[in-house]
């Protein structure tokens, strides 16, 4: 780390304009939000990032005590604040301290700066969307309450506690990469799933299939069917709905892979590119030629369950020791028929473990990217049989015209050279 306080002038006068730059944007939204009161605000916070950033430049040594120095202070006026507005939430306080060590941050590294700026951003983020966070929390039902505590609790208790090496009682198997994949899954859909709540009721038909895609397609398409069961000219709707639920399988695939082995993804990413844009624009021409509703729902739960989540976590190291073990038997045609298999299942096993596997050169990235393919042919191919099973016959045929066209597309794409 090169010491700020040797650092040309010019560029240490600009860390400390981010930092006061940063103290202001938080400062901004305080006193925007009126949560600042007669606490702190616009001109306050900037003073925070500069007392952080100064102290940081010239006297690291003593940020530990400056830090408790100001808090003293900020507590006697965070106590004046209790007794004049009657308010007691901590967030200002917090974020007054958080302010300090941002601006700390920005002088004592080039890494540090960034990500002061990507902090700063978030907390501005953060704090502005109370309303919203607040109304999300509203509408989540207690025992949707609950089992997201007992996810995360988990999470936080057994990630650390997993060796982080491949044992031999586990036939090879990294405990931690697959609970930390089992994480990464159910982080995707949850988020997907805020933004579902977060949106309510009145979104439109289109995010409802995208966000019911990410969160889970299986439910979105069994939830599209059961309406038409009750609602039959509502075919073309929900089947828009379906289709577009089942595409948004695969930039979700692609986002996983790009986490596992990035060196995988420009292989991948034009048979599931091709995918996504010829479902999407056959969805679209359904979507132009119905009559659509404003709005429509989907039964989605909360994905930060912790039996979903054991079971997917099981079916991945499955998913990872067969094909494995396929390859070394079979050959390229195993990992095809695991591949398969699983699909009809999950997708996001398949693609997380072919990549594994291709990055730790177990296969190729050509079988890896075949066995992609096929896994989100037969899963699209699910998608299609459920809305033979619990839809009407007009969205069964709907369905399975699209999604069929969708997976001849990346059939040819992995198939042919090009």
């Amino acid at each position: 780390m090169v010491d700020p306080a040797t650092e040309p002038l010019l560029v240490l006068v600009s860390r400390i304009a981010v930092a006061f730059g940063i103290g202001a944007l938080i400062g901004l939204e305080r006193e925007r939000s009126e949560s600042g009161g007669l606490f702190a605000g616009s001109r306050t916070f900037p003073l925070f990032g500069l007392f952080g950033a100064l102290v940081q430049a010239f006297f690291p040594t003593l940020l530990p005590i400056a830090l408790i120095a100001l808090a003293v202070p900020l507590t006697v006026a965070y106590g004046g604040k209790i007794v004049t507005e009657g308010d007691i939430g901590l967030t200002t306080l917090t974020t007054a301290l958080l302010t300090v060590v941002l601006g700390a941050l920005v002088t004592h590294s080039h890494r540090g700066m960034v990500i002061a700026i990507i902090v700063g951003g978030v907390v501005t983020v953060l704090l502005s969307a109370k309303h919203t966070i607040h109304g999300f929390a509203d509408r989540i039902d207690e025992s949707e309450r609950r089992a997201s505590v007992k996810f995360i609790l988990v999470v936080l208790v057994v990630l650390p506690l997993l060796p982080d090496r491949d044992l031999e009682v586990l036939f090879g198997l990294n405990p931690r990469f697959v609970w930390l994949m089992v994480v990464f899954v159910t982080g995707l859909s949850f988020v997907a799933y805020v933004l579902s709540r977060t949106v309510g009721a009145e979104r439109g038909i289109a995010l409802t299939g995208v966000l019911g895609g990410f969160v889970s397609s299986t439910a979105t398409t069994v939830s599209m069917a059961e309406r038409t069961a009750d609602t039959p000219s509502l075919y073309r709707i929900c089947a828009f709905s379906t289709v577009i639920a089942s595409v948004v399988m695969f930039p979700r695939a692609a986002v996983e892979i790009a986490v596992v082995n990035p060196a995988l993804l420009s292989h991948v990413a034009i048979p599931l590119g091709a995918m996504t844009v010829s479902g999407a624009l056959a969805a679209a021409v359904v979507y132009w030629r119905s009559a659509p509703e404003s709005a429509i729902e989907t039964d989605i739960e909360n994905p930060f369950r912790l039996r979903p989540a054991l079971f997917f976590g099981a079916v991945f190291a499955v998913v990872l020791l067969v094909s494995e073990l396929a390859h070394t038997r079979v050959g390229a045609s195993g990992v095809y028929a695991m591949a398969f298999l699983s699909g009809l299942a999950d997708i996001d096993a398949i693609s997380i473990t072919l990549s594994r596997l291709a990055a730790e050169g177990a296969i190729s990235q050509q079988v890896a990217t075949t066995g992609i393919v096929i896994g989100a042919i037969a899963n699209t191919l699910v998608k299609a049989g459920l809305a033979w099973l619990l839809g009407t016959r007009r969205l069964a045929l709907l369905v399975t015209a699209i999604l069929g066209v969708v997976s001849v597309v990346g059939l040819v794409f992995v198939l042919v050279p090009f």
